[in-house]
């Protein structure tokens, strides 16, 4: 496993700096600085941009994103958020990483090799909770891109980007009754630009592998 931030184009590490910033400031200027939720945004965002570029510690910082917001969850008694990560998208993580590391491309050994999906793969078992809609939306999409994640197909990023749409909802409701979990919805906006961005870098990779 090389230095994943040797890897970083320019454009990159402009989109991680300029994430950063932008989480940041709004942490600090919110009235309601919470060491936890800027930590655990820093710790995804710097996730989605090596998952962008396939690399395997993507899957690492992904664990640790998951401890951190099962915690920020718990505290707003956020029970489906919590489970979510800490009982599927955590160990999914695990899982895609050793999936991950079992497959690199044949291009680069630093990323991963993208796969095609097959009819087999769409055969899931979706959960049934007795939660409140966007709660329900946001497990369902959550175990979508996990699922995607694992299988290494480039459409884990469109996943994971619905799920931050469901995600700003959800935070705006809670938000709503405590103003301290305004950036948090701030921070799910930029994760939604860098779920973007992913996908659009896994295709360029996808072509790229596929013509190799």
């Amino acid at each position: 496993m090389q230095n994943p931030w040797k890897e970083l184009s320019v454009k990159e590490w402009w989109l991680w700096s300029i994430s950063m910033l932008i989480v940041t400031v709004s942490n600090l200027v919110g009235g309601s600085f919470d060491v936890l939720t800027l930590a655990a945004t820093w710790v995804g965002i710097t996730s989605l941009i090596f998952a962008a570029k396939g690399n395997v510690w993507a899957q690492f910082l992904m664990v640790a994103f998951s401890i951190l917001y099962g915690i920020i969850s718990f505290r707003f008694r956020y029970w489906g958020e919590m489970i979510t990560y800490l009982g599927m998208t955590l160990p999914m993580a695990v899982w895609s990483a050793v999936t991950w590391l079992r497959n690199p491309s044949a291009g680069s050994k630093s990323e991963v090799a993208i796969r095609k999906l097959e009819k087999k793969h769409f055969i899931l078992r979706w959960l049934e909770t007795p939660n409140i809609v966007f709660s329900t939306l946001s497990v369902t999409t959550s175990f979508l891109a996990a699922s995607l994640t694992m299988l290494r197909s480039s459409y884990y990023a469109l996943g994971y980007a619905a799920n931050d749409l469901v995600l700003i909802v959800l935070w705006g409701l809670a938000a709503a009754k405590d103003p301290v979990y305004i950036p948090v919805i701030i921070n799910f906006m930029i994760f939604f630009m860098n779920d973007m961005y992913g996908f659009i870098s896994w295709k360029k990779r996808e072509r790229t592998q596929l013509c190799a």
